[in-house]
């Protein structure tokens, strides 16, 4: 068999999202209602590569990991929903080191805009870091991306964790006075998935404190007594 040919690829633009860092990303899309917005580049930027777009409530975004992508791949991975311990096949998985780096989103489609004078597409419900290199956009078609019959084994025997999140009357405090209308949402269901790694969300008290950058504001936050609570909101300088 001959060598697979190489085919390069090219962003289309990025996405603008509340997620400064890695942790802390919901694992899959939807599981939050964190918004972003997709700014396009020439010669993406022409208004007519949109049209018709109006008519989809969602969207298939591809993009790439862009940081993941010099630590190159393995045939298998550690998957965080067996506790980070056992190993499944990367294409049985949606592990970010990838043979290509390539990652898939389902958005909501909140409409267009021209920002500064820049084509931006307003998405809701995203997964991505911001910054993301987006490489295609597709339209969701319920007809056929939408299976009723598919089945997930592993996530009816491994479900997502579910804790409740508290805040300290310094984080209310800081909450009130920050500028981001939808900070404490995203934080309730962000963290509320717990986002440690997988060997601690046993832990149901854990000493370490933890910290996570949404928008311009790191949050500290730890697990007390099987619940997230947050300590402090301190904007990024």
């Amino acid at each position: 068999m001959s060598e697979p040919a190489a085919f390069g690829v090219t962003p289309i633009g990025k996405i603008s999202s509340p997620f400064k860092q890695k942790f802390a990303i919901p694992r899959q899309p939807a599981l939050a209602d964190a918004r972003g917005s997709v700014g396009f580049l020439p010669p993406f930027d022409d208004v007519n590569c949109l049209r018709g777009i109006e008519t989809y409530s969602h969207l298939w975004l591809l993009f790439l990991f862009h940081e993941n992508l010099e630590q190159g791949w393995t045939p298998t991975v550690r998957a965080p929903r067996l506790g980070g311990n056992s190993r499944i096949g990367v294409f049985a998985s949606r592990s970010t080191f990838r043979p290509n780096g390539i990652g898939m989103s389902v958005v909501k489609n909140l409409g267009t805009e021209l920002v500064g004078g820049q084509l931006r597409l307003h998405v809701g419900g995203i997964d991505l870091l911001d910054g993301t290199p987006i490489i295609d956009i597709k339209p969701y078609l319920p007809y056929s991306d939408s299976r009723g019959e598919a089945e997930a084994q592993l996530l009816n025997e491994h479900p997502l964790p579910a804790r409740e999140v508290q805040f300290t009357e310094q984080a209310i405090a800081q909450l009130q006075a920050q500028p981001h209308k939808d900070l404490k949402a995203l934080l309730v269901q962000c963290l509320g998935q717990d986002p440690r790694p997988a060997y601690r969300q046993s832990q149901d008290t854990d000493p370490k404190t933890y910290q996570v950058i949404f928008y311009d504001r790191d949050i500290q936050w730890r697990v007390v007594d099987g619940k997230v609570l947050v300590t402090s909101l301190q904007q990024v300088s």
